[in-house]
């Protein structure tokens, strides 16, 4: 899909590399569960399936990950939130540089 049709859909849901518990940060690396950027950025809402398994507490893990599964060399994108904003006035705006809102959920596995 174009950016322009993208911008016409309501959300998206994806997956993620890895997420990072310390700062509620998920890394998406355009894996196949995640899609190419402009999935996650366009829509307003982005909803995003983490597994329990991918969740580490800090970033030196998550990089650890990245590394481990060979995609250290893709294009990595850290999100923690919506973007946000304010003008003069200090007037905020969220999802200014991506999705107005952010949902994630963690998949519990069975072990």
């Amino acid at each position: 899909m174009s950016a322009t049709a993208l911008d016409q859909v309501d959300g998206a849901v994806t997956g993620c590399t890895v997420a990072i518990a310390e700062t509620g940060t998920i890394v998406l690396t355009a894996s196949a569960v995640e899609g190419r950027r402009a999935l996650s950025l366009v829509p307003d809402l982005h909803i995003c399936i983490v597994r329990e398994r991918q969740i580490v507490e800090l970033l030196p893990e998550a990089l650890a990950m990245i590394a481990s599964e060979g995609l250290d060399r893709r294009p990595i994108t850290f999100v923690s939130g919506p973007s946000a904003t304010s003008d003069i006035e200090l007037t905020r705006v969220e999802g200014v540089h991506g999705p107005r809102a952010l949902v994630v959920l963690v998949v519990k596995e069975s072990s």
